[in-house]
């Protein structure tokens, strides 16, 4: 048996599969942890949805800001449907739309193995959320995902504002966890995102850390997988695997095993298409974390960080195995 987390298909159906065969996944005694975004870019959506719908009784999901986006969409009228991206269209129009987005819905936004020893999330956790903490909201905002009211929460949860708090309320509190747990790349000591910075850390507004980095976050007892971020690459540290590696940008798609000592790292080609162009932006130096030397300079796309490790767990350098290597609304 085996447990593989896979970072973000983005309806990349043939590469997905290619990765499947490579990975030689059995579904009579494999586990494949999914870091969200299963949909949305890769023109392949519903065959995508389709085949990890099929894998459902080996495999577990979170939720990332594309799969909301696709469930809110779901949950429109069908002149407001017709508006959106064709990928996400043939969806909600194919005629098992009800089964796949029901299934979807009652997915999770992060996921605990304590027994293994992960946690998997799609894109960040509050500087001051333990995993303990982390596991408390997300069943929170489950329940309302869950429960009859889910329409109501769909229509809520768009906007970047406000902050997390704990004091926070209603659906300011569920917007709030939803941009944490699905959103984040950036963030304040105080838990504020950066909604607009989404290169690679060197590239960000002064201030803003990568969430992983902040300095006085709180320790936290679960090594954990995440996607998200396909700017990052392949980044282990401080205890996080990032496994974003941008597929659909023309990367790669990247599985990590995780019920190994020696951590796996398997990767396949990502779609044949050019990476897109983002507009220049001038770096701008953000302040150092305890421990480490800022540069300004950002580091090289997949490259592994390991600075200003606050009680860093031991880690292992992942040997990959063969080949290595715009936007839609987004939830709030």
């Amino acid at each position: 048996m085996s447990v593989w987390a896979i970072g973000d298909l983005q309806g990349c159906y043939d590469v997905t599969q290619r990765l499947l065969e490579k990975i030689k996944f059995d579904p009579a005694v494999d586990k494949l942890w999914f870091c969200g975004d299963l949909v949305n870019r890769g023109g392949q959506s519903l065959e995508t949805l389709r085949l990890v719908h099929s894998l459902r009784e080996s495999s577990v999901i979170v939720l990332g800001n594309h799969d909301l986006s696709l469930l809110a969409v779901g949950a429109r009228t069908e002149e407001e449907q017709r508006k959106v991206n064709p990928d996400l269209l043939r969806i909600v129009q194919a005629e098992d739309r009800d089964v796949l987005l029901e299934w979807l819905r009652l997915q999770k936004l992060a996921h605990v193995d304590r027994e293994l020893g992960w946690m998997m999330i799609h894109a960040g956790l509050a500087p001051k959320w333990t995993t303990q903490l982390a596991e408390k909201h997300a069943r929170e905002v489950e329940a309302q995902l869950h429960g009859s009211g889910y329409r109501k929460l769909f229509r809520n949860m768009y906007g970047d504002k406000p902050s997390w708090s704990p004091g926070l309320a209603g659906y300011d509190r569920s917007r709030a966890i939803i941009n944490l747990f699905t959103r984040m790349r950036y963030c304040t000591p105080r838990g504020r995102i950066g909604i607009e910075d989404k290169g690679t850390p060197g590239t960000q507004e002064q201030g803003l850390y990568p969430w992983f980095e902040v300095p006085g976050r709180a320790e936290r007892d679960l090594k954990i997988v995440c996607g998200h971020w396909s700017a990052l690459g392949l980044t282990i540290t401080q205890g996080v695997h990032a496994i974003d590696t941008g597929a659909v940008w023309g990367g790669k798609l990247t599985a990590l095993q995780l019920d190994t000592e020696e951590l796996r790292v398997v990767q396949v080609p990502g779609r044949d298409v050019p990476k897109p162009v983002s507009p220049p932006r001038p770096p701008a130096r953000r302040p150092a974390v305890e421990g480490e030397q800022n540069t300004g300079r950002p580091p090289r796309q997949g490259q592994r960080r390991d600075r200003g490790a606050r009680n860093p767990q031991p880690r292992r350098n992942p040997e990959p195995a063969g080949d290595t290597g715009g936007s839609t609304p987004t939830p709030a």
